[in-house]
């Protein structure tokens, strides 16, 4: 008999480090510091924990954070690639986990000095030794060495043939970094942004302006998902999850998939649109509130039309219309997301889904049953709908 996992498991706990430019620690303090403060906010004690999921860029071994922090036998464990593109991919395991029996509390977790250590920002302008330098190294040579340039070059394509302009791409900014205003853990909190201030700021690429990028953070997240009859029993309200799933299309590359017949819209979002929305049997019209990944502003607004929100070329009116601040028809990454609260490979977006289930986020909607998270744009990626117990 098929095992479903719509419903089977649900985010108990949330747990983070201090977002910093430096945090002075290790990669592996900062995770066992997001591992036990997920396991306090859930009311779980540490030998209950089965269960870990993290990146493949995770620097910590999964048995270095279970022996620091004092966890159970573990009867699961797993690693997920491409970088942003995983923060998705970790609940999807952790839930067929939980569904299946093979372990009965999993925490998921990514910490990172994305700052002060290595930034990803730097692309393969760093150190990265990788099978992807193989179709980077035909991008290379024409400076296309970071992420910020290859989205570009998806970017300019769809703002060119659909008109979105640079105040489009300043609302999506804006709309956040006002979120981060009443969010004391964000990097942009207490720091206004004005459109003045947006349009002044330095180039990144063409297209895309400082205000366009996300940070680059030190800090760490874990949440910790397990069945949702027991998650009923902790100490919060349970985000339940009602679908989950990993998309990667045809012609697929990381972050420069570059030779598709289409280069202004995102196949793999599509892919995950469909099957997340088939799973919880919802739609678009059921969402009330989103954490779509916000590496850079276009990818907002593309994936607006990827997950049904609006037609082709209509996500710019969306925007323009304010429907991404709170009130609006989406109110979207309520923390600040990753251009305003902190970098943490998206899942610290997760994190914010949950707290709007639980009804605790500092920018609270009056009315959400249903949050959709999105995972990393131009890789492998996935999508999560979570809902009210």
């Amino acid at each position: 008999m098929p095992i479903s996992m719509k419903n089977e498991a649900a985010i108990a706990g949330i747990g983070a480090t201090k977002f910093s430019r430096n945090s002075g620690v290790s990669e592996l303090a900062l995770a066992c510091e997001a591992v036990s403060n997920c396991l306090d906010d859930a009311g779980l004690a540490p030998g209950e924990v089965d269960g870990l999921v993290t990146y493949t860029l995770e620097s910590n071994d999964e048995v270095e954070v279970a022996r620091a922090v004092g966890l159970g036998d573990l009867t699961m464990y797993a690693k997920i690639n491409y970088g942003g593109g995983a923060a998705v991919g970790l609940i999807q395991q952790a839930a067929m986990a939980v569904a299946t029996g093979a372990a009965k509390n999993v925490v998921v977790w990514r910490a990172m000095n994305g700052r002060s250590g290595q930034r990803m920002g730097q692309g393969v302008s760093g150190n990265i030794i990788s099978s992807d330098l193989i179709h980077w190294s035909w991008y290379m040579a024409y400076g296309m060495l970071t992420p910020a340039s290859w989205v570009a070059m998806i970017a300019n394509t769809y703002m060119h043939r659909f008109g979105v302009t640079a105040e489009h791409l300043a609302e999506v900014a804006i709309a956040q970094r006002n979120f981060a205003l009443n969010n004391p853990a964000a990097a942009g909190y207490g720091k206004p942004l004005t459109l003045e201030e947006y349009m002044g700021s330095k180039r990144i690429t063409e297209r895309l302006r400082i205000y366009d990028c996300c940070q680059e953070t030190d800090g760490g997240v874990a949440l910790l998902i397990t069945s949702t009859e027991r998650a009923r029993d902790l100490r919060h309200k349970p985000a339940v999850i009602r679908g989950v799933t990993q998309a990667s299309t045809r012609g697929q590359e990381q972050m420069t998939s570059f030779y598709r017949e289409e280069l202004d819209r995102l196949p793999e979002m599509e892919l995950a649109a469909r099957r997340v929305y088939a799973m919880s049997g919802l739609g678009p019209e059921d969402i009330d509130a989103a954490c779509l990944y916000d590496a850079f502003t276009p990818e907002v607004i593309m994936q607006l039309e990827s997950f049904g929100f609006c037609k082709r070329g209509e996500a710019k009116d969306f925007v323009a219309a304010g429907n991404l601040r709170l009130g609006g028809r989406l109110p979207n990454n309520t923390h600040g997301g990753l251009l305003s609260e902190s970098y943490i490979h998206g899942i610290n977006n997760i994190a914010e889904g949950a707290r709007l289930i639980r009804g605790t986020s500092c920018n609270q909607p009056e009315r959400v049953e249903h949050v959709l998270v999105s995972s990393g744009v131009g890789v492998p990626t996935g999508a999560l709908i979570l809902g009210r117990d």
